[in-house]
């Protein structure tokens, strides 16, 4: 890949500008990743936690994240940092979700922080490491319902969870989450875990089955206690239109 720095583009005048340049005279401002990373176990949508093993905030729960390197970008910053306090790799694509940088978000200085997202299956129980007394999967609604995370971290995560369950309305993310064959009943499952509310079971096979691409019959079905379900496997499309829409919740 071509890398191509502002290096490139000076002229003599900004060679001659820079040689006396001092940074040292605006405030410091450090740049940092946290990392929103969901899954569902045991039924319910987790988040990855780390107990914080240092100051400030030593002992509260937080996002995986930390201080980007003089030489890395913020995506190397991001799976690095995932790598080093959970023992994690993630098995999917980290997406930028926001920055944050609000004054006083950090007691230490300035910090700016570039949260990432990824929503990923099947992961592996995590380790912590580094500065990270402890690693573990917390269910969503554990936070939703009180529990308070060091930092804004608890506004980082809603942002997350919402981008989230936004993206199972127009992608077919939700199928990934399940071995294949699978039932449609199965994928309604994933959808009311991820969403937080129930979904009527006829209204969601019929929306399923006309969108084009979401989902494709095996042309097997599977014996339940009230008949036979038919098997499907993923689609081919990685946007669903029309779009499935998320009901309002309670």
């Amino acid at each position: 890949m071509l890398c191509v720095t502002v290096d490139n583009y000076l002229t003599d005048e900004d060679r001659s500008f820079l040689a006396s340049y001092d940074p040292r005279a605006f405030p410091p401002v450090a740049v940092t990743v946290d990392l929103v990373i969901l899954t569902v176990r045991d039924g319910e949508l987790c988040v990855l936690l780390i107990r914080r093993g240092e100051p400030p905030q030593r002992g509260r729960w937080a996002l995986p994240g930390g201080f980007v390197g003089p030489d890395e970008t913020l995506d190397e910053a991001a799976a690095r940092e995932l790598a080093e306090e959970t023992g994690l790799r993630a098995g999917a694509h980290l997406e930028q979700l926001a920055t944050f940088g609000d004054p006083g978000r950090d007691p230490r200085m300035r910090v700016v922080s570039v949260a990432y997202l990824a929503l990923v299956p099947d992961l592996p129980m995590p380790i912590a490491g580094t500065d990270a007394a402890e690693a573990r999967y917390r269910p969503i609604a554990d936070i939703e319902s009180g529990a308070v995370l060091a930092f804004d971290h608890g506004r980082i995560l809603a942002e997350g969870v919402e981008r989230a369950r936004a993206k199972l309305e127009y992608t077919g993310l939700a199928t990934t989450f399940l071995d294949e064959p699978f039932t449609v009943a199965d994928l309604r499952r994933v959808y009311e875990t991820v969403w937080g509310v129930p979904l009527h079971p006829a209204n969601f096979r019929r929306k399923v089955l006309s969108t084009p691409g979401f989902v494709e019959p095996t042309g097997e079905k599977l014996a339940t206690g009230r008949g036979w379900a038919e098997l499907y496997r993923r689609g081919t499309t990685a946007h669903l239109h029309p779009a499935i829409p998320r009901p309002p919740a309670g």
